[in-house]
């Protein structure tokens, strides 16, 4: 049922007529977000401009019962800002300063629509950066990050979103506005902190957040090594971590994402090599020299053909900016991708790649890897063309294996992109029913009316049992020839 004009006109006296938006035509550009294989018209786009404007939102939309679905920049993979019919879409665009910075404490207070690059640039000139840095982080916002918890190519060492934000101010669904964490290395109380990063826009809506910032390090160095398997690839990553490094970052990518991404970009790549390992060193300049030639050896040690050092920044960036372009670089290359993202084990990592390549062969459909190998987070590229018939189910199906396969081996159905409306199904497969019941009481705690993002990130018991789908962690594997974690 449409919402009824007097809701829209009301919408528009809180906010103004040029922050509402209900033309069909405009209302396309919400209708999806990076996930475009799902798409639902919203009826009513909002974007608010101040805190109180949200509050007072939040309070009409309650005394109404109409859901509302927060928004960043849109660049989120797992359908987590899809519309939902009744429902109105909380855009944050417009909310979009970096508030201030505090180089001394190094902190700064963002709105929830500034760019996460907008940090580190607004940093720099005082020798500081913010760190996660995901590969949409030229346009994805600081909100949106923190709805999903989002990590990187550095997050091995620098850590997740929740790592590095200190305070966030939320707005409930009753339009009340909460304050969790503090500016210090600790609050007190709980931490609803943490409760809240990850929340997927269930709990509240982001309005303002402290992040914490970081020097930039004196020294930096990245080696590229190229393997002949990406098995043997893998096997290095667990190799230089149990050696006692710590890279800054460690990436790995497969031949077709290689050869897709120097088509594309002309980083310098090796397009012969099965896979390359992207490693990157940073700190002061002698730990730099050591840990080079520590990483080196094992790389070596562990089937590298070839290592390439990137000593200038000129070098160094074009390393970076290969991986940072490979999603678009591997769209050149297929009509269509699904792109996952699960989390396993490092040890597991060859074993799980190799599994993933068969299972792609046996659904008639090509796999590409690019990912975040020093902390196991997995994001398998299936290609498909969705102007198939029945491609893309296919496609959705060789993903759900994907997932069930990470949490086979003692791994999650996602490490930073989120849950979603996409992955529903599989949080079924994570959890059992008295843990996926706990997550409904806490959402209830927060949001009675179930009216914040109402479908997604949990699913109830009811659609479990509908989907049939098995806890895999408290039976039979689906994958008895993995080792069990």
């Amino acid at each position: 049922m449409p919402l009824p004009i007097p809701f829209i006109q009301q919408c528009q006296n809180l906010l103004g007529a040029d922050n509402v938006i209900a033309e069909s035509e405009c209302l396309r550009v919400y209708e999806c977000d990076a996930l475009s294989a799902y798409r639902t018209l919203p009826e009513l786009v909002v974007l608010p401009e101040t805190v109180e404007q949200v509050r007072a939102l939040m309070r009409f939309c309650r005394d109404h019962s109409v859901p509302v679905v927060p928004r960043g920049a849109g660049t989120g993979l797992a359908g987590g800002a899809m519309p939902v019919a009744g429902g109105i879409v909380l855009g944050l665009s417009k909310m979009n300063r970096i508030l201030s910075l505090d180089p001394v404490n190094r902190t700064a207070r963002v709105q929830p629509g500034a760019r996460n690059l907008a940090i580190s640039e607004a940093a720099k000139s005082h020798g500081l950066f913010y760190a996660p840095d995901p590969s949409s982080q030229v346009a994805c916002s600081i909100g949106g990050n923190i709805a999903e918890n989002a990590g990187g190519v550095h997050c091995l060492k620098y850590g997740l979103t929740v790592h590095n934000v200190l305070q966030v101010q939320l707005v409930t669904s009753d339009g009340e506005l909460l304050t969790l964490g503090g500016n210090g290395l600790d609050a007190p109380g709980y931490d609803l902190l943490a409760l809240a990063i990850g929340s997927e826009g269930l709990l509240g809506i982001v309005v303002e957040a402290t992040v914490r910032l970081l020097p930039l390090p004196p020294s930096t160095r990245v080696l590229l090594a190229a393997f002949a398997s990406v098995e043997e690839a893998a096997a290095a990553v667990a190799a230089i971590i149990s050696d006692g490094l710590l890279p800054a970052g460690l990436e790995l990518m497969d031949n077709a994402a290689i050869r897709a991404t120097e088509a594309f970009v002309h980083a310098g790549y090796p397009v012969d090599a099965a896979a390359i390992l992207l490693c990157e060193l940073d700190g002061l300049a002698e730990q730099v020299e050591a840990d080079s030639l520590r990483a080196e050896a094992v790389l070596k040690a562990h089937g590298a053909i070839e290592i390439r050092i990137a000593d200038d920044e000129s070098q160094r960036r074009r390393f970076w900016a290969g991986r940072k372009a490979a999603f678009p670089a591997v769209g050149r290359i297929a009509s269509d991708y699904y792109c996952m993202d699960g989390t396993i084990p490092r040890k597991h990592l060859a074993a799980v790649l190799k599994r993933i390549s068969e299972m792609g062969g046996e659904h008639g459909l090509v796999v590409v890897n690019v990912f975040h190998a020093g902390d196991g987070n997995l994001h398998p590229l299936i290609l498909y063309d969705g102007n198939r018939p029945g491609d893309f189910e296919k496609a959705e199906a060789l993903g759900g294996k994907i997932l069930e396969l990470c949490v086979a081996v003692g791994g999650t159905i996602t490490g930073e992109h989120g849950v979603g409306s996409e992955k529903i199904p599989y949080m079924c497969v994570q959890f059992q029913a008295a843990e996926l019941e706990q997550f409904h009481r806490l959402k209830r705690a927060f949001d009675p009316d179930g009216l914040l993002n109402p479908g997604k990130a949990v699913p109830t018991l009811h659609r479990c049992a509908e989907l049939g789908r098995m806890h895999v962690h408290h039976g039979e594997l689906p994958h008895p020839q993995l080792e069990r974690f």
